[in-house]
């Protein structure tokens, strides 16, 4: 059989990060002549691409390779891991899964091509990768652009620094390219990923930052919507906030990752913010962007987090009704400083207090919800559900966010075009609106 003829299957776990390093290579394996199977049951090669960001991430990648193999035999021949997991213990990892053709670490993605022919004892004609180029996995009219890799906080809980490598931005001309060639596509949205967007370009020494890039990126004609995510406090500037303010291109919207408010827990956490500092950068941002929406993440249960700590953070949420919060329980994870910290929180200590600031954060989003009603706004659409159609506003991230439903019936509506609708009703976490 002619090695061309192989299909190939992808699995992707992970952030949107990840998503991007597979996008990558999966433009080079199409660009190389082999087939892409959207059913990875029906694939003579499947490519893993693992997330290794804390445990139960790891347990699930494993599971899917452990899965992958159980495939073994029939159609599916050959099995490669991508991604974080490679990282961390690549040794152990070929020892305890056997039935894995080739572990490929991240530096090595753009030899995807060349590891897939030596899987066959062949030898590709020429590399297939650009790092211009991409096989969007999202619908097409929005994408995610990767702006840097690595990272340089060593927060005292994350392995990503030791996974990723120290912070490294991507060039400027780089990224305008791949923002092109998105946009030539059919991305009318891109959404800014790193490990910390507003680091972006510190590392380049000839002055640029978040801003240029912003205002580069804003004169792409025929892209409508510029979308930050990962936005570390400490970092986000005066420049950055009148950028958001002014710049019509760019979403009323931040993903601010504060992880917690109380001074001691973030000083353990090697945060370098405290309480005061947060509540006066929320509050700039609203006297700045008074519609602004605000997305964060917060830890429970970080070792020596006490009751006074966790009342200090629930308060927060109550009193700042931030519109999106993702809630996680701390990760004791081995190779990290926090790992020997002493007071861990007991399980049960940690998912107490996770369903009690879920509730808390539940009833916020419900004063939110109603005081959206009868309220107009811009959408696009970004698919269909039975009867419904569901879209986004600038103020909704894809994924992660709540939605807005629009009745089918009576409208025909085109998926990746945008629309003005009116706020008619709350449907729990999510909205509903009609057509004007």
């Amino acid at each position: 059989m002619d090695i061309l003829k192989k299909k190939i299957g992808f699995i992707s776990l992970g952030c949107d990060k990840n998503r991007v390093d597979l996008e990558k290579m999966m433009y080079a394996v199409r660009s190389a002549g082999f087939l892409i199977e959207p059913d990875a049951t029906e694939a003579n090669i499947i490519i893993v691409n693992t997330c290794s960001f804390i445990r139960p991430a790891r347990e699930e990648s494993i599971s899917a390779i452990i899965e992958c193999g159980e495939l073994k035999g029939d159609k599916l021949e050959k099995i490669i891991v991508t991604g974080c997991i490679n990282e961390m213990q690549y040794t152990d990892l070929a020892e305890s899964l056997p039935e894995v053709d080739a572990f490929v670490h991240i530096k090595d993605n753009e030899r995807i091509v060349d590891v897939i022919f030596g899987l066959y004892n062949k030898k590709a004609s020429d590399c297939c990768y650009s790092n211009h180029n991409r096989l969007i996995t999202t619908p097409r009219h929005y994408a995610y652009l990767k702006i840097s890799d690595g990272c340089n906080n060593f927060c005292s809980y994350c392995k990503i620094p030791y996974i990723r490598g120290r912070y490294k931005s991507e060039s400027l001309s780089d990224l305008m390219i791949e923002a092109q060639n998105l946009v030539d596509n059919g991305a009318t949205e891109i959404i800014l990923v790193a490990q910390d967007v507003t680091k972006y370009g510190t590392d380049l020494n000839d002055g640029t930052n978040i801003v240029t890039l912003i205002r580069r990126l804003s004169k792409i004609t025929n892209l409508k919507w510029i979308r930050l995510l990962y936005c570390y406090p400490e970092s986000i500037t005066e420049e950055l906030i009148a950028e958001i303010r002014d710049n019509p291109k760019v979403c009323k919207y931040i993903d601010i990752p504060l992880q917690h408010v109380d001074s001691y827990i973030l000083k353990q956490m090697n945060r370098r913010n405290n309480y005061d500092k947060i509540v006066n950068l929320i509050k700039k941002l609203r006297l700045n962007i008074p519609d602004i929406a605000i997305r964060t993440t917060f830890i429970l249960g970080f070792p020596g987090e006490r009751k006074e700590h966790f009342d200090k953070l629930m308060n927060f949420v109550i009193e700042q009704k931030l519109n999106y919060v993702g809630f996680f329980t701390y990760s004791r994870e081995e190779g990290t400083r926090s790992y020997d910290f002493i007071d861990q929180v007991p399980t049960a200590t940690k998912n107490r207090r996770l369903k009690a600031i879920s509730e808390a954060q539940y009833g916020v989003v419900k004063t939110l919800n109603n005081a959206m009603l009868a309220k107009t706004m811009e959408v696009v659409i970004d698919g269909i559900e039975d009867d419904m159609y569901v879209a986004r506003s600038q103020y909704h991230n894809p994924e992660s966010d709540s939605v807005i439903y629009i009745c089918a019936k009576g409208n025909n509506l085109n998926i990746g075009q945008y629309y003005t609708i009116r706020i008619t009703n709350v449907l729990d976490y999510d909205l509903q609106g009609e057509i004007l």
